[in-house]
């Protein structure tokens, strides 16, 4: 079962590609905020996004590139909007395809189906990396993390230091480390930085119901604690 983010402005097309997707056997979520769509996207960690040009405050084209600054999931146009150049700017901003109203709902599902499976299935490049920790998953390439039911979308960096801890549960990952690892190509960063990206990633755990999984060693160091499992 894939999660699907429908940002669609029309209420009721976004209802009935709701419909028409959870009687596929997929999980679909509507957008209600079109100023913090790249908040909600974060919420949801969908698997595939059907985005609409035309939307208020900003454009499809805009939560596109905000979108891809953080994750490389499927992203599907749908619009209205049938010029050669609007199907040009949704590819050059990241877009996978293209679908102009009106459409046929059966023809959607097929589109999503092949996005799916190319991103994620048969026609995959490559075989997807995991890194797993019991029920704790990384998805590098999403930039994705899940503990059982539940996911959260991660940045580059924060996916970089979570993949450093989880290779080494239980162990102290000196700050050196983490700092080549996170800033392999600059001289010199702020230690209070590397501070900083340990909150976030924090946050994220806590987000999936696992507080303090990151432990904070005598100032040398971070150690993943499998903290979970205190509650098992």
């Amino acid at each position: 079962m894939a999660t699907i983010l429908i940002v669609e402005d029309d209420a009721k097309i976004s209802q009935l590609l709701k419909d028409h997707i959870e009687k596929y056997g997929h999980k679909a979520v509507i957008a209600t905020d079109f100023s913090q769509v790249l908040e909600q996207f974060k919420q949801v960690a969908p698997d595939l996004v059907l985005m609409d040009v035309n939307l208020p405050k900003y454009d499809g084209f805009y939560w596109c590139r905000q979108i891809r600054s953080v994750s490389t999931c499927p992203i599907l146009f749908i619009s209205a909007r049938d010029g050669k150049m609007d199907q040009v700017m949704a590819l050059e901003n990241g877009a996978d395809d293209y679908i102009t109203k009106p459409f046929h709902y059966e023809v959607v599902m097929a589109k999503i189906r092949s996005s799916l499976r190319r991103a994620y299935g048969a026609y995959a490049k490559q075989v997807e990396r995991v890194v797993k920790v019991d029920d704790l998953a990384l998805y590098p390439e999403r930039l994705q993390l899940g503990f059982k039911e539940k996911k959260v979308t991660l940045t580059h960096k924060e996916t970089i230091l979570l993949e450093t801890l989880m290779e080494n549960p239980m162990r102290v990952v000196s700050r050196d480390r983490l700092l080549e690892k996170l800033w392999s190509d600059q001289h010199f960063i702020d230690d209070n930085t590397l501070n900083v990206y340990v909150t976030r990633v924090r946050k994220k755990l806590g987000e999936l119901g696992i507080p303090c999984a990151i432990e904070t060693v005598r100032g040398v160091g971070y150690m993943l604690k499998c903290a979970w499992r205190e509650n098992t």
